[in-house]
C-alpha cells in the first residue's frame, strides 16, 4: 500500500541522512564450504548467517514471522524520497534490534525512488539515497534477518514523481528507466546472500478497483520479466537470488485467476540451481474484509472467533474465506515450487469504538499467519509506525517500545503453531 495507511495506509502509500560507507562484502554460498588453509594458517570464512541455497519450503520456513518497515523509505516530500516525511523518525539500528528481539525473522523494507532518479538514458539513482537504503538494509541483514526490498511508490499515480504507470502511453521510456534502476539496485547488493530478497514492485495496477484491464496487465508482466532478467545479469549472487513478483495489485483472485498474470521466465538463472527448483516467489497482500481491516470508521470492529455482535461484523471475509484464499495461492503456485509471500496484512486499530476490537485484531493476525504456514507461505505484517486510532503500529518508532504485545504474540503463535 501507499500513503499514511500507507500514511495511515489509505484505501485501496527529509531529513537528509548521512550516506553509509559502501561495504565490500564477499559472501561465498555453496552446498559444501571447503576451508582452505594457507601457509600462514589462515582459514577462509563466511558470515555466521550465510547459508547454502535454500529450497522453496526451506526458505519459507526459515523466514518465519515478518514485519514491514512501513511509511519510512517509501515516504516522500514533493516527489523526493524522505524517510521522515510521513511523521516517523529516521530508522535506527536500535529499532531493528527491537523488532528482531520481538521474534521477527524477516523485515520488508518498502523503498521509493521517484525524483531521486536522474534523467535518461542512464537514469542514475542519487547515490546518497541508495547508500541510505543499503544502510537500513544492513541494520537487519547484519543481524541475520531476511530482508525484502522493493520499488514501492513509483507506481502510484497519487504520488508525486511516480512514473511506473502501467496504462501510460510511453511504455518504451518507462521500461528503459525501470531496467536501469533495477540494474543499479541489483549491482549495489550483488554480494548479499539469500537473506536479501528483491521484489519487483508493490501494488501495481491502473488505479481503478475492478477487474484487470489490458494492456495494463501485460505491461505489469513485462515489468516483472525485465526485473528478473536485469537482476539475474547484474553479477554476484543475483544469478541465484530469490526474486519476488506480484500480479495485479497483489490481489489474490486477480493473480491466481484467469486474468492474465504470467510468471516470468528465468533464463539467466545460475546453472548451479537444480533444474527442478525455482528461484521466483509470488507476492500477494491480504486486507480482507476491508471494512474490518482498513475502513476508517467505527462501524465494523469485530472479526473471527471472538466476535459477539453481528452488526459489528462484516458479512464476508471470515475465517473460512481467508482459508480458501490462501488455499488458492497454494494450489496455483506453491505446488509448482513457487513460494508465496503475503507481503502485507493487518487490521487498523478501532479499539476506541469497541473494546473487543483488540482481541479481534489479535485473532486476525494469528489466523493470517497460521493459514500462511498451513499453505506454505510467509506472512509479513504491515506496520505503518502509527499508534492510536486507525494505527497499525506494533512498536513506538521514537522509543522503540512494543505497543501491541498481544498482536505480536498472536503472530508468533500462528507461525509456531
Amino acid at each position: 500500500m501507499s500513503g499514511m495507511f500507507w500514511s495511515l495506509k489509505a484505501e485501496r502509500e527529509e531529513i537528509p541522512v548521512v550516506s553509509a560507507v559502501r561495504r565490500i562484502r564477499t559472501i561465498l554460498i555453496a552446498v559444501v564450504l571447503t576451508a582452505v588453509v594457507s601457509l600462514t594458517g589462515l582459514v577462509s570464512q563466511t558470515p555466521a548467517h550465510a547459508t547454502a541455497q535454500a529450497s522453496a519450503s526451506e526458505i519459507i520456513a526459515d523466514m518465519g514471522a515478518g514485519w514491514n518497515l512501513g511509511n519510512q523509505l517509501e515516504a516522500n516530500s514533493n516527489g523526493v524520497p524522505s524517510e521522515t516525511a510521513w511523521g516517523n523518525p529516521a530508522v535506527t539500528q536500535s529499532l531493528i534490534d527491537k523488532v528482531k528481539a520481538a521474534g521477527f525473522k524477516t523485515i520488508r523494507i518498502p523503498v521509493s525512488y521517484l525524483n531521486d532518479i536522474g534523467s535518461g538514458p542512464n537514469y542514475t539513482i542519487d547515490s546518497s539515497w541508495l547508500n541510505r537504503v543499503q544502510q537500513v538494509v544492513d541494520y537487519a541483514y547484519d543481524q541475520g534477518m531476511y530482508v525484502l526490498i522493493n520499488m514501492h511508490g513509483d507506481g502510484y499515480k497519487s504520488v508525486g514523481g511516480s512514473w511506473l504507470i502501467c496504462d501510460s502511453s510511453d511504455q518504451t521510456t518507462i521500461k528503459a528507466k525501470y531496467q536501469k534502476v533495477w540494474q543499479q539496485i541489483a549491482t549495489k547488493f550483488q554480494g548479499y546472500d539469500d537473506h536479501l530478497i528483491m521484489e519487483s514492485m508493490n501494488e501495481e495496477f491502473d488505479g481503478q478497483y475492478g477487474n484487470p484491464t489490458q494492456p495494463c496487465y501485460s505491461n505489469i508482466n513485462a515489468y516483472n520479466q525485465i526485473f528478473v532478467d536485469t537482476v539475474r545479469q547484474a553479477g554476484g549472487n543475483n544469478s541465484s537470488r530469490w526474486l519476488l513478483v506480484p500480479g495485479w495489485n497483489t490481489n489474490i483472485d486477480y493473480t491466481v485467476g484467469d486474468y492474465g498474470f504470467a510468471i516470468p521466465s528465468d533464463q539467466y538463472r545460475s546453472s548451479s540451481i537444480p533444474s527442478d527448483e525455482k528461484r521466483i516467489m509470488i507476492s500477494v497482500h491480504y486486507y480482507d474484509p476491508w471494512d474490518f481491516a482498513g475502513d476508517e470508521s467505527g462501524t465494523i470492529t469485530q472479526w473471527g472467533p471472538s466476535a459477539t455482535n453481528s452488526s459489528k461484523t462484516s458479512t464476508w471475509g471470515q475465517e473460512d474465506y481467508l482459508d480458501g484464499q490462501f488455499k488458492k495461492v497454494h494450489d496455483k503456485f506453491v505446488v509448482q515450487g513457487y513460494p508465496v509471500v503475503v507481503g502485507e496484512y493487518g487490521s487498523i486499530d478501532k479499539s476506541s469504538y469497541d473494546s473487543l476490537n483488540s482481541k479481534c485484531r489479535q485473532d486476525y493476525a494469528h489466523t493470517v499467519t497460521a493459514a500462511a504456514k498451513k499453505y506454505g507461505a510467509a506472512a509479513v505484517y504491515w506496520d505503518n509506525g502509527f499508534n492510536g486510532q486507525y494505527g497499525l503500529g506494533l512498536f513506538d518508532r521514537n522509543t522503540h517500545a512494543v505497543t501491541q504485545q498481544g498482536i505480536i504474540d498472536a503472530i508468533m503463535s500462528g507461525v509456531s503453531g
